[in-house]
């Protein structure tokens, strides 16, 4: 079978969460199917490094954009009904690319990864199509205008309700439509488009993220990610205001790592706090995950699964998660991780596992075992196998109204 995989983030390296689940989806689907990948570059060095994906796909084509003018393509989505994230992810070159390979090939599944890049295909018809929305994007602007301050959070209001409303309509383009957790999917569901659904979680490679033998700093508490993220920058910074001293308060050795790439000012500013370290970018997060006696996700913004959470679970690294972001790993509180809601409830599962070396060995045995049985890549994979193969029992769903796409998709935007 010939596949077009289209996705927004060059999916290699695999090293971060926009990328792990598309490489794993193109990887997989490339020990049975011929595949063609077509995704978008921001740098001259991520483009170079997209050539490594060359052994796990028949051919790939990577197209650079470039900040200035991806930013220029969200404002003139403004007064518009196409959501700035279209603009953002729009590059008229991967589109002439992607109709010209449509043209003269026929593909037998048009896979997409992520709702912001369905506009290069939404139209097409011929072949079956997939939109694995991943996460379901508008939610989280919604999210965000709890946390902006005013008119900041009327913007992001206005592109959640956007985006949600073009969520649905692309949706309907499609022929099957995938999220990646339970409850994602209910959201997806709850749109009643129409347009069969299921969804497939992310996986963890937990033979590279494995225990390390090593002592581990039993006062070193750990947060991974990247912090060029809102998400991540709001929980830390709201972390080391009201959970931090709270913290010193009943063990004052603690130390707190902030593991990952390109932190903002209001971040780097963390480090003047004694005993806690801003990283930056790092070639492996392994050994800070294995010299820190747990892992904390506060996150108050949160969709889908942290990958944070499964790695840190997978190394046998206790993890104190809020709900939210609790809630996208299939794991039971208490049992393989601990959840907390408020600074209190940080406090106290923290020194529950810094002040009882076996319940922190408890958590690390059964939050790797957990991960093992239910975020490994291979039931993934088998879980869209099945969906592929639903997707391709049936016809290919009518396309939309060729002007009602064009209309609502930033394509026309003549930026270069």
């Amino acid at each position: 079978m010939k596949v077009l995989f289209v996705c927004h983030r060059f999916p290699y390296p695999p090293r971060r969460g926009g990328k792990i689940r598309p490489f794993n989806i193109v990887r997989h689907l490339s020990l049975q199917h011929e595949v063609t990948v077509c995704s978008l570059a921001r740098s001259g060095e991520e483009a170079a490094a997209a050539a490594g994906i060359a052994p796990f796909c028949a051919r790939f084509f990577v197209h650079r954009v470039r900040e200035p003018v991806q930013a220029m393509r969200m404002v003139a989505c403004l007064p518009t009904r196409a959501p700035s994230s279209l603009g953002y992810f729009y590059s008229p070159e991967m589109a002439h690319r992607i109709r010209s390979l449509l043209a003269a090939e026929r593909f037998d599944l048009v896979f997409v990864h992520c709702s912001s890049v369905a506009q290069y295909v939404a139209s097409h018809a011929g072949s079956r199509k997939i939109l694995d929305f991943g996460d379901m994007d508008s939610q989280k602007w919604l999210d965000y205008v709890r946390f902006k301050p005013f008119p900041l959070s009327l913007g992001y209001r206005l592109e959640g309700m956007k985006l949600m409303r073009e969520e649905k309509r692309l949706a309907r383009a499609f022929d099957f439509c995938t999220a990646t957790t339970r409850g994602e999917w209910e959201t997806l569901q709850g749109y009643a488009t129409g347009t069969p659904t299921d969804w497939f979680p992310n996986g963890v490679d937990a033979d590279y993220f494995a225990p390390d033998a090593a002592p581990y700093d039993a006062d070193m508490i750990a947060f991974v990610g990247r912090m060029d993220y809102f998400p991540n920058q709001e929980a830390m910074v709201r972390f080391c205001a009201e959970v931090l001293p709270r913290l010193r308060q009943r063990r004052p050795g603690i130390k707190l790592a902030i593991v990952g790439a390109d932190p903002d000012a209001s971040v780097r500013r963390l480090s003047e706090i004694p005993g806690v370290t801003v990283t930056g970018s790092v070639p492996d997060v392994r050994p800070h995950l294995g010299n820190a006696a747990l892992t904390v996700a506060p996150l108050n913004i949160a969709r889908g699964t942290q990958n944070k959470i499964l790695e840190a679970m997978a190394q046998g690294v206790p993890v104190v998660a809020s709900e939210i972001a609790a809630r996208g790993v299939d794991a039971a509180p208490g049992e393989h991780l601990l959840v907390a809601r408020t600074a209190e409830d940080y406090v106290a599962a923290i020194l529950r596992i810094l002040e009882d070396p076996r319940e922190r060995a408890r958590l690390s045995h059964a939050g790797r075992d957990r991960v093992r049985s239910n975020h490994d890549w291979s039931k993934s994979m088998r879980r869209l196998d099945a969906i592929v193969d639903r997707c391709m029992d049936g016809a290919p769903r009518e396309a939309p109204d060729a002007q009602a796409t064009r209309a609502s998709t930033p394509a026309a935007v003549p930026l270069r």
